[in-house]
């Protein structure tokens, strides 16, 4: 059994600020707060806060998650987004073949059981969408579901599921029987009409994926999908706070549409985040990174090279969003949306909890991230 002392000056648990608070860790959670600041084993200065968690990461590091899922490449994935206070990844899988599903699949079991550091499971963005809003994804690719996917969706060994998937390609009953499989189910590059949509949330549909993106809008005679994702309270969004894939004003409306927690921050990020890279292949286009914005050679939005550290800076500055409430976005409100139901051990700091911490700058930049109470970088 290890046991490390640390001595937050300042510090965010996940509901407030408190000022010299010391972390007991034992073996990698929290097991005891107090203010004994004579006897630590770490002092830090800056602001900690809950170590952030992304739902939706397709690669980092010049990796994507779909060209080779390894667990060396999650390692990859995973290093990169801990330069910005990420500590907790849903590496998440493209429309791509059923064998490339499998391999991803693998991939995410051998690295929850060697216990990789930050990975929580896996999303499978795809391959049941629609092909009027598929967006940068393979329209030869997206297919109705099969027993081979059943298979895979199946697994006991993979962590948390996510999948997103558009309600007119997939039944409700299918909805259904996902959701019974323990699984969280996204609306998401959807062009079905507001009653299709509804008829997902009935039957069991709790998420929609980068709110706005890729989904039927909002329109006076037809909600569509967007009005479905406003309306139901108890339904959690992602949203991509770049400034390139949303408008802040319509974030803002999204935040004064939707009940505090069901909201959470995504980076729908690419292989650009943590390197210098000025383009990657994607299928068979090519992605070109531009002042901070991906666009594929056949001209959509392909994903972001956004981080969870900007995105919180974004939200603060861009959205008016209170500090703790941004926070809350990056780390309370995702672990409560894929935990739902579930023991929660992540997202917030308070005994209990495992000891993921980003630890801040004034300018909200990451200085050090730690997982599992161990200095990850």
């Amino acid at each position: 059994m290890s046991s490390l002392r640390f001595h937050a000056k300042r510090l965010f648990d996940g509901y407030s600020f408190l000022n010299d608070q010391v972390l007991t860790i034992t073996d990698g959670m929290i097991s005891a707060i107090d203010e004994n600041i004579n006897e630590v084993d770490v002092a830090v200065s800056g602001l900690v806060v809950p170590g952030y968690i992304d739902l939706q990461i397709n690669g980092g590091g010049g990796v994507l998650f779909n060209d080779e899922p390894s667990v060396a490449n999650l390692n990859t994935i995973i290093s990169a987004h801990a330069q910005f206070g990420t500590t907790a990844i849903m590496p998440t899988l493209i429309t791509d073949k059923t064998t490339v599903m499998k391999q991803a699949a693998d991939a995410v079991a051998e690295a929850i059981a060697k216990k990789t550091p930050g990975i929580l499971g896996i999303h499978f963005e795809g391959p049941h969408l629609s092909l009027a809003k598929k967006g940068t994804h393979c329209g030869e690719l997206i297919r109705p579901i099969s027993d081979d996917e059943w298979q895979i969706l199946s697994r006991t060994d993979v962590g948390e599921v996510m999948v997103t998937l558009a309600p007119e390609t997939v039944s409700p009953a299918d909805i259904t029987r996902m959701v019974k499989l323990g699984i969280n189910v996204c609306l998401g590059h959807t062009n079905a009409d507001y009653t299709t949509a509804q008829k997902a949330v009935d039957a069991g549909a709790t998420g929609f994926t980068h709110l706005f993106n890729a989904m039927s809008p909002l329109q006076g005679r037809e909600p569509g999908v967007v009005g479905c994702a406003l309306l139901n309270d108890h339904t959690q969004c992602g949203l991509i706070v770049d400034g390139h894939h949303v408008d802040y004003a319509s974030c803002q409306l999204a935040l004064k549409a939707k009940p505090a927690g069901g909201v959470f921050l995504v980076t729908d990020a690419m292989p650009p985040v943590g390197t210098e890279m000025k383009q990657f292949p994607l299928y068979d286009r090519t992605v070109y990174v531009e002042n901070g914005k991906l666009t594929s050679t056949t001209g959509e939005l392909a994903g972001s090279s956004l981080n969870m550290a900007t995105a919180v800076k974004n939200t603060h500055h861009h959205l008016n969003m209170p500090l703790d409430e941004s926070f809350r976005m990056a780390s309370v409100y995702p672990a409560n949306y894929l935990y739902a139901n579930k023991k929660c051990v992540r997202g917030q700091l308070i005994v209990g909890m495992q000891a993921d911490m980003a630890i801040l700058n004034p300018d909200l930049s990451v200085s050090e991230t730690w997982i599992g109470g161990k200095k990850f970088n």
